[in-house]
């Protein structure tokens, strides 16, 4: 079988290269060994897909005093100033100089509310929210004021949220990012305005610029990999919102038309793309908007924004004087009032002013249409000085939506437990496993978290699996390609921008991960002798039943590690890091499929980049593949991942790089494996 595998670089490299013109238990790290023998990988207590920046500390963030923290958030909260004066003044005593609950309820959801199932990117880990594209969102105008902006790397301005950020940074360095800071301000401004919170997940760790949001948009990146067919306003999957430049639809209405009935597939669609159902959606809406107010005090609009103008954006154009564009004469989305006639108090208001009023359209301050109260006929209380948009009144245009709006208005603690629930997973949902949470405030795993049983105390002795694997190896020769494909199959959905998937949990045994068409090896007219995984995890049964504390995933990923080891010529020693635990049933993994892309070498490209992996892995990767084909005795073929690799320049000079070097070849293929096998799991636990 080695003499079988070292065939395996030239065949795919020369199968990629064929239409080429020549002149165009620990962490692992791979180690460079040229001399003879056994191709080494070095072991690393700190490393992961994404290596974390100097500033992170996770023993200090596991540590942090949140209530220190929330406690100078809520200082903030009160402590109006004049660059961004705070809204409601006078209202509430314990605010004489108004309240930045709302603005800071808002920043939150709209950093994490760019989260999109599909692929797992956006969501507020990492602060895109602070850089270009996200930044200069519409939806995100005067976001700058509460927290730092760097649209074009070149201003920041003085922020509400900053000085918490400088303070912290001192007092307990590499503890509190601005992505967490973001998220913790939310929920201290829900608790300060008498909501409820179900807990906080620290860990969140910041990112250097905004490329990893290019994809959401609007940019070239997003055309490519997710492009709005439809148009603006009717922009589908895999993008998360309808309308470029908001976060889930146009609350003016579909393409800006004031019609409600019209709004509620767009809002369905929209929180189905983030993960969220019907009564989560509309407890979100109505508990998000019991705060605060919208602003659009005149037609003019806010002004540049930061990539017009990144030394001052958002100007404001409403108003003279000291107070232009700020306080009453604010412009942020257009519209203009609160919706309840208490915003700095959480309760239930909001849905029962959609039940309790009829509601006219007019044309607000800013220009849009939004709606106002009109008493019900017999009626003899007058309506209180609120408004709806056209998005929220969509809410009574569904029989689904109306159900569960009577409800929250009706029962209080009903929509208070609904609430917190869909907000823990709306601000938490982007962090992956619950293993990657930290911190004092940390809740139970949460059933979005896919939570899995903890390792058992005392592991499988490996070495004695290995011999047993080893075995079945050097009884069918064909065994090495099987396993090696189940063990790239189970670990390759994993994905770096949200760290879901991967082969911990061994969900590939379930529906849906097992019907999937790679998965059973129906596609006889590509994979002519393919056996399905349920065959190859037949193989291995007998060896799981064999040891009481082994886990499916350890010895799927084990399995896999082993025959590769072994199917190689200079042998390869790669180490094995256990510790997996099994998933009762494969639910919540249907959004792990294959994605659909333009062309192959966007596909390619995209791939790799989620399941954050360079080129030059992801070509020695695809080497797994023509191992199976090798060992089984295939026809060999040129497979869609092949062609991309010939066609996407960053992954042919890889290509042309291991054609013309298996040692080179081999041993990034060992370390590109370590990589990907251990994503998931053993590089969450030790990250440092």
């Amino acid at each position: 079988m080695r003499k079988q595998f070292e065939l395996t670089a030239v065949a795919l490299l020369l199968s990629c290269l064929a239409h080429l013109h020549v002149s165009a238990g620990k962490c692992p790290h791979a180690h460079v060994n040229l001399e003879t023998g056994p191709i080494g990988i070095a072991s690393h207590e700190s490393c992961t897909l994404a290596q974390a920046p100097s500033s992170y500390d996770r023993a200090q963030v596991d540590s942090l005093d949140i209530d220190a923290v929330k406690a100078d958030i809520k200082h903030v909260l009160t402590d109006s100033k004049a660059f961004w004066p705070a809204d409601f003044p006078g209202m509430e005593a314990h605010a004489p100089e108004g309240h930045y609950g709302g603005l800071m309820v808002r920043q939150a959801w709209h950093c994490s509310g760019s989260y999109r199932s599909w692929d797992g990117r956006g969501g507020c880990d990492g602060a895109r929210q602070r850089f270009f594209p996200e930044g200069a969102w519409p939806d995100n105008t005067n976001l700058d004021k509460a927290s730092e902006i760097n649209v074009r790397h070149t201003f920041q301005a003085r922020k509400l949220l900053q000085p918490i950020k400088e303070k912290w940074d001192v007092k307990a360095p590499g503890a509190l990012s601005f992505s967490d800071l973001i998220v913790l301000a939310g929920d201290t401004a829900i608790q300060a305005m008498g909501g409820p919170v179900l807990g906080f997940c620290a860990g969140r760790i910041d990112d250097a610029d905004g490329s990893a949001s290019l994809e959401l948009g609007p940019t070239r990146e997003q055309q490519a990999v997710a492009p709005c067919t439809r148009g603006q306003g009717m922009c589908e999957q895999p993008l998360g919102q309808t309308t470029m430049g908001l976060i889930y639809v146009d609350p003016e209405g579909e393409l800006a038309v004031p019609e409600p009935k019209n709004t509620v597939a767009g809002i369905r669609s929209t929180f189905a793309r983030m993960g969220m159902d019907d009564k989560e959606t509309v407890a979100l809406i109505g508990g998000g908007h019991a705060f605060g107010k919208t602003h659009g005090a005149c037609p003019t609009g806010a002004g540049n924004d930061p990539s017009e103008s990144p030394s001052n954006p958002w100007p404001g154009t409403c108003g003279s004087g000291s107070l232009k564009g700020k306080g009453p004469n604010a412009f942020t989305s257009g519209f203009e009032g609160p919706w309840t006639s208490k915003p700095l108090k959480w309760d239930n208001e909001y849905f029962k002013n959609l039940v309790e009023y009829d509601w006219m359209l007019i044309r607000g301050s800013g220009g849009h249409f939004q709606w106002q109260p009109l008493a019900k006929p017999g009626a003899t209380k007058q309506p209180k000085d609120v408004m709806m948009l056209t998005s929220d009144m969509a809410l009574l245009e569904d029989p689904e939506y109306v159900k569960y709006v009577k409800l929250f208005a009706e029962d209080q603690a009903e929509l208070d437990e609904t609430f917190k629930n869909a907000w823990y997973k709306l601000v938490t949902r982007d962090m992956g496993p619950y293993s990657r949470c930290l911190g004092k405030a940390l809740p139970p795993p949460q059933p979005f978290q896919r939570p899995l049983p903890p390792p058992p105390s005392q592991l499988p002795d490996f070495d004695a699996v290995k011999a047993d694997v080893t075995s079945l190896l050097k009884a069918d020769a064909e065994n090495g390609a099987k396993f090696t494909h189940l063990a790239w199959q189970c670990a390759n959905t994993f994905r770096a921008t949200d760290y879901a998937g991967g082969c911990n949990g061994a969900r590939i045994r379930f529906s849906p991960q097992k019907d999937w068409p790679s998965n059973k090896g129906l596609d006889q007219k590509d994979r002519p002798s393919n056996q399905g995984l349920d065959k190859v995890l037949d193989l291995l049964e007998p060896i799981k039943a064999k040891y009481d504390t082994l886990s499916y995933a350890d010895l799927i990923v084990l399995a896999g590690t082993t025959a590769l080891e072994q199917g190689a010529s200079p042998p390869l020693s790669i180490p094995f890091c256990g510790g997996r635990t099994d998933a009762s049933n494969g639910e919540g993994t249907e959004e792990l499929g294959p994605r659909s892309y333009m062309n192959v070498s966007v596909a390619i490209s995209d791939n790799t980049k989620v399941m954050g992996l360079t080129p030059r892995e992801r070509v020695a990767l695809a080497g797994v593949d023509e191992y199976r084909a090798v060992a089984s005795k295939q026809q060999r073929f040129m497979t869609p991942s092949d062609e991309g690799i010939r066609t996407t320049p960053e992954f042919a000079a890889a290509a042309r790089e291991f054609a013309a070097n298996e040692l080179r070849f081999l041993q990034a293929l060992a370390a590109a494996w370590v990589r990907i096998m251990n994503a998931d799991s053993c590089m969450i636990r030790l990250v440092a």
